[in-house]
């Protein structure tokens, strides 16, 4: 995928601004996506375990949207953070890698303000492999959003996979 295929991905659900993070952020695509789409005024919080690809992500910054109020922390996004009360979440190809996906929503929903916003991007299948060990489809998706106490999500896009066949993007809210 191409930087244009992740911003398409995110972009109708990022308003202009705000106080973001991205959870389980790999080596940045979407964090530097969530820059473009939500723009220079927006501050964002880059969370991953994996401190290498953190440093890779401070470097793509540097070169691409230098100044940018971005943070970076080396951290499991799944033990509490002290982070500010959000405007929005990103969270792409990151909760298919745990098997409690209503716990971890409901953790997500902690860190969100009220109305505040949660994108997922994931692989539009319910059957896993040892790459992808527990995705979600955009059906399963609505029903543990419902469980997690989150409002009803909305497809924002779809992207073709070879991976998986198809990729979604979906937007809820904390109610």
């Amino acid at each position: 995928m191409t930087h244009k295929d992740h911003v398409n991905l995110i972009q109708r659900g990022v308003p202009k601004g705000g106080v973001w993070a991205d959870f389980g952020s790999g080596n940045g695509a979407f964090t530097l996506a969530l820059r473009e789409a939500a723009g220079p005024d927006a501050e964002i919080y880059s969370i991953d375990k994996d401190e290498k690809a953190l440093n890779t992500q401070i470097e793509s910054f540097d070169q691409e949207f230098p100044g940018s109020k971005v943070h970076f922390y080396a951290a499991d996004f799944t033990k509490p953070l002290k982070l500010p009360l959000l405007d929005g979440i990103i969270a792409a190809n990151s909760i298919h890698f745990l098997k409690d996906r209503i716990s971890v929503l409901e953790t997500l929903k902690t860190y969100l303000k009220p109305g505040g916003r949660l994108i997922v991007v994931e692989y539009n299948v319910d059957t896993g492999n040892i790459w992808v060990p527990f995705p979600f489809s955009f059906q399963t998706f609505e029903e543990l959003c419902i469980q997690a106490g989150l409002a009803k999500p909305a497809i924002l896009y779809k992207e073709p996979s070879r991976f998986l066949n198809e990729m979604y993007s979906a937007l809820t809210f904390k109610k």
